[in-house]
């Protein structure tokens, strides 16, 4: 478990750099900003009319739906699953062909065919949920995909699965609300 959160923690972290890296590239001018120009950025402060004030993540969170939806569109996931909205339900995303450990990040296997692979979970006939794989995407041989497609590819399985780790802390925080919990707790 924790090794699984050390490698989200590290493509979240890989992910806020490449977006910085964006911001920077598309800043109206190049010159230097000290700290001391920059404005303070005031925290968001809620409304009594309860309504849900946009945080940084909550930002962070619908930026990378839209992005998401780019990819889905511009890879065609919307030939094998039709709703958008639908490709959440899944329970992981995996990529086969290219590597998305620490170790072999972005590294295409020779030989192997590049696919997205959804992971669901079905009854089987005796009723014991089973793993099942759907393919989301068939993007041909590891030697003959462009650059910017695998990129695009691996954007897309990662996002999917940033989106997915904020729905997972949604229902944790659903969970801990619905807890009794004593006064002098931290949460």
């Amino acid at each position: 478990m924790s090794s699984s959160l050390d490698k989200l923690k590290a493509l979240t972290s890989r992910l806020e750099e490449k977006l910085e890296q964006k911001e920077e590239h598309s800043a109206p001018d190049d010159k230097e900003v000290s700290i001391s120009d920059k404005t303070p950025v005031s925290t968001p402060v809620k409304k009594a009319s309860d309504k849900k004030v946009n945080t940084g993540s909550e930002q962070v969170r619908e930026e990378n739906k839209v992005r998401v939806k780019i990819l889905y569109e511009k890879l065609k996931i919307f030939e094998k699953s039709p709703d958008f909205s639908n490709i959440f339900i899944y329970k992981a995303m995996n990529l086969s062909g290219i590597g998305l450990k620490e170790e072999d990040f972005g590294e295409v296997r020779e030989g192997k065919y590049i696919q997205i692979i959804a992971i669901t979970y079905e009854p089987d006939k005796n009723g014991k949920k089973k793993a099942k794989n759907i393919s989301l995407g068939y993007f041909g041989k590891a030697e003959s995909l462009d650059v910017t497609l695998k990129n695009e590819i691996i954007e897309f399985v990662l996002r999917w699965r940033y989106e997915k780790a904020f729905q997972n802390v949604e229902h944790y925080k659903d969970l801990i609300a619905r807890v009794d919990k004593p006064s002098d707790t931290l949460f």
